[in-house]
């Protein structure tokens, strides 16, 4: 297959006149796909965003201060001048709800308007705390993934279904890393196996015991961060986020029937690289302390290797010389780019160069309208208005190098 021209105009089409569920959307990353989907396509139809709330009036007013108030919709806001709250209002439906429950606690009349107009649901759902509490990583990162399934099989007209995962699920492995999508029961430690109705049955004992106890709230906390970090040792993973989200993707393709559905798994993401904010960052998160540190001169220096390659995304997209064919996921890791896509019918994992590639489930995509469905963020180290170094035909960022899927028995 030949790779042509992709421009901006192919992708923002994608989003013409479709309806879009998006959960976690006060979150780093939700608020910012918001801003891109509204900026670049303003001719979207409906943007349900998932709130947490007591209900849509308290969820319109957190959309309202944690999101389209903030200063990453200053763009859109200038563009759109006084009519911008027009706007928002009219695209943007805040649903007060929450992913772990059934039908995201929605009532009966919100639930049936929500599940016929739905195309695409965009899962940004998560906790991130490393060490959270197993109770709170399962319920959102595992039961969340269970009932945005089973919420995505009762929306008559969905065309996708991506699920936002993490590169991390591979756990602290090194070397040849064989791409592919988590099976009910797959551990990272050989002789091990991981029944998740178990884990749940585990906490909710634990929670018992606790209770029972009369446990004081730090000490409900302590031994709830202490079971997280014990059991995902126990089958490889290094700690509760990764541990969770592995399971929340085995949920996903165990559940998934015939739904189309998509698994990204970005690695460290980090602050905007150009649009519509250069360097834009929200709160202080994962390396980003140690990169403030330095520029304030707080911390002189730390030990580094010069030749590691950052395993940083930034929030930037660019995407260039990709022909429009079926099924694009741009994924990254250790600063090199796969491309994966499947055929019209949805057969043979195809693959441009070798890096990280996505678990790609959604195996009969024949019925979509539109073949982009995603597009994964550039490289920090890319040069300013060059694209990713794969899509030039340039060798990629030397690094641990990730399997082709002509190495591994499946990809798909």
């Amino acid at each position: 297959m030949v790779i042509g021209e992709m421009d901006a105009a192919q992708v923002a089409a994608f989003f013409r006149g479709k309806n879009i569920l998006i959960t976690g959307a006060t979150g780093f990353l939700g608020k910012v796909l918001l801003e891109k989907i509204l900026r670049i396509q303003p001719e979207v139809t409906k943007l349900f965003l998932l709130v947490r709330a007591t209900d849509d009036e308290s969820a319109r007013r957190r959309v309202q201060t944690e999101v389209t108030g903030r200063e990453i919709f200053q763009v859109l806001r200038e563009k759109h001048g006084k009519g911008f709250e027009d706007f928002i209002e009219e695209k943007v439906y805040p649903l007060a709800g929450d992913v772990m429950y059934e039908d995201f606690g929605l009532d009966t009349a919100k639930l049936k308007e929500v599940s016929k107009d739905v195309d695409i649901i965009v899962n940004g759902a998560a906790t991130t705390n490393f060490y959270e509490r197993y109770d709170v990583s399962f319920d959102t990162n595992v039961l969340g993934a269970k009932q945005i399934c089973a919420f995505a099989n009762k929306c008559t007209k969905l065309k996708m279904l991506l699920h936002v995962s993490t590169a991390y699920v591979c756990g602290e492995q090194e070397g040849l890393i064989l791409e592919k999508p988590f099976m009910m029961g797959d551990t990272l430690r050989e002789g091990t196996h991981l029944d998740i109705e178990s884990e749940l049955n585990l906490i909710k004992h634990t929670q018992m015991e606790l209770k029972a106890n009369c446990a004081t709230d730090k000490a409900q906390r302590k031994t709830m961060k202490e079971l997280g970090l014990k059991r995902a040792r126990r089958f490889g993973w290094p700690n509760t986020y990764v541990f969770t989200k592995a399971m929340g993707e085995m949920l996903l393709g165990h559940l998934r029937g015939d739904l189309p559905v998509v698994i990204i798994r970005p690695s460290i993401i980090t602050s905007i690289l150009k649009e519509p904010l250069p360097g834009w960052m929200e709160g202080v998160r994962t390396i980003d302390s140690v990169f403030l540190g330095y520029a304030k001169q707080a911390l002189k220096f730390f030990l580094v290797d010069p030749n590691t390659i950052m395993d940083v995304v930034s929030l930037h997209p660019h995407i260039e010389n990709i022909k429009r064919d079926s099924i694009y996921i741009l994924i990254t890791h250790k600063t090199q780019l796969s491309l994966v896509w499947t055929d019209s019918g949805g057969h043979g994992g195809k693959h441009y160069d070798g890096g990280h590639a996505s678990a790609l489930r959604g195996t009969s995509t024949d019925h979509l309208p539109c073949d982009i469905i995603h597009e994964q963020p550039g490289l920090l180290h890319d040069s300013p208005g060059v694209g990713p170094p794969l899509l030039r035909g340039q060798p990629a960022a030397r690094g641990k190098r990730r399997a082709h899927p002509a190495e591994q028995d499946a990809l798909l």
